[in-house]
């Protein structure tokens, strides 16, 4: 029986990934680490409490890794949990997805008597 009382880490991620302004935090790590304060920069929408409670839920999924260098907190973007989530979910669906279509144009090009 399938038990749903504890959080895998697919479901962490999942998670961090359903609200677009974490998606965007992402978005802005993707290139280079950012500090805290950098983050607030970019998001003046936000206060810097939200902020650090988006970024501690990315963190808790393991998809920002962050360490302090003095008293500035520098967040990194972890591409690991990325690659589990496209080598479970994204690539076998788009292997069948491809393979369907191969087939789809197969048949099409295929001479009918």
């Amino acid at each position: 029986m399938l038990s749903f009382a504890t959080e895998t880490t697919d479901d962490l991620v999942f998670k961090a990934l359903a609200a677009p302004v974490r998606r965007a935090m992402l978005d802005a790590l993707r290139d280079n680490p950012q500090t805290t304060g950098d983050m607030c920069a970019r998001f003046p929408a936000l206060d810097r409490c939200t902020v650090m409670q988006h970024l501690k839920v990315l963190e808790a999924a393991d998809l920002v890794i962050a360490h302090k260098v003095g008293r500035v907190r520098w967040n990194h973007l972890n591409a690991l949990p990325f690659k589990a989530i496209h080598d479970r979910w994204i690539g076998p669906y788009a292997a069948c997805a491809a393979d369907g279509l191969a087939s789809l144009k197969a048949g099409l090009e295929t001479p009918q008597a």
